[in-house]
């Protein structure tokens, strides 16, 4: 009979356990408004995005604005975490930063372990080759025999490319080795990137050659993700995006970073 009181408390103490902590599960965005910080996870390397200034050290780009604009309508401070896509959702699932706003690309691996914020932009993908490369000419030319198609890994190009390309050689580069070393270089023809990219190699080198698909080829939304489970935060956010559009911001910044071409207006 002891035995059987014995567990019935035992029991009792289990289900109290899981509900006490299920009561005291963290609200994110009582997190950040006790803290008074958000931080905010950003890829340096985001041209038009995120760009950290080599020289300068300056950060820059639409969502280095928003993120501003994020923290002012919180009432928090901002802190940025560097981070990159490979890093992404570790960076988000061990508490390392608050929120990823780097222009993150949707896709079902993604979503299935992060949240993610309603879109603001949209980009296809294209191709970069060098001015004085033949192998290239269109996009026809970019799925051929012998032909080597280099993509950043971690990046949203790599899955896709991976299914789409049945003739050419997929090449994923990974640091300290770069896309664009392999393109000049020679050894690959071409890498695949998004719009806001392809604007980094045409206004900052003078051998990069733009690709484009003639038709859409593979549209990508982008929006901010955070960890799963606790929606306080995302659901903030998604009424910070509707404000922004409504009121003229996000097209604002999207020009000053000549994006406006991919912004989600709706």
């Amino acid at each position: 009979m002891r035995t059987n009181t014995f567990s019935v408390i035992s029991l009792a103490c289990i289900i109290a356990g899981t509900a006490l902590h299920a009561v005291a599960a963290p609200n994110q965005l009582q997190r950040i408004t006790d803290a008074k910080e958000i931080r905010v996870c950003i890829w340096p390397d985001y041209y038009g995005i995120t760009f950290r200034n080599p020289k300068t050290r300056n950060l820059s780009g639409i969502d280095i604005d928003l993120s501003g604009e994020l923290a002012k309508y919180l009432g928090v401070k901002l802190k940025y975490v560097d981070s990159s896509f490979p890093q992404l959702i570790d960076n988000l699932t061990n508490d390392q930063c608050d929120i990823a706003m780097h222009a993150v690309g949707v896709t079902p691996a993604r979503s299935a372990k992060l949240q993610f914020s309603q879109p603001y932009l949209r980009s296809d993908i294209y191709a970069i080759t060098t001015k004085a490369g033949t192998a290239i000419q269109n996009w026809a030319d970019i799925d051929k025999p012998d032909r080597v198609i280099a993509v950043q890994a971690g990046t949203l190009m790599e899955p896709i490319m991976q299914q789409s390309l049945k003739q050419a050689k997929l090449l994923s580069v990974k640091p300290p080795m770069t896309r664009e070393q392999e393109v000049e270089s020679g050894r690959a023809d071409a890498f695949m990137t998004d719009f806001p990219y392809s604007r980094r190699m045409l206004e900052t080198t003078d051998w990069a050659r733009l690709v484009a698909p003639p038709k859409p080829f593979h549209l990508t939304d982008y929006a901010y993700a955070t960890a799963p489970g606790d929606k306080s935060l995302i659901e903030k956010v998604n009424a910070f995006i509707d404000i922004t559009k409504k009121d003229g911001r996000l097209l604002t910044f999207a020009r000053k970073h000549k994006l406006d071409a991919i912004v989600i207006k709706e």
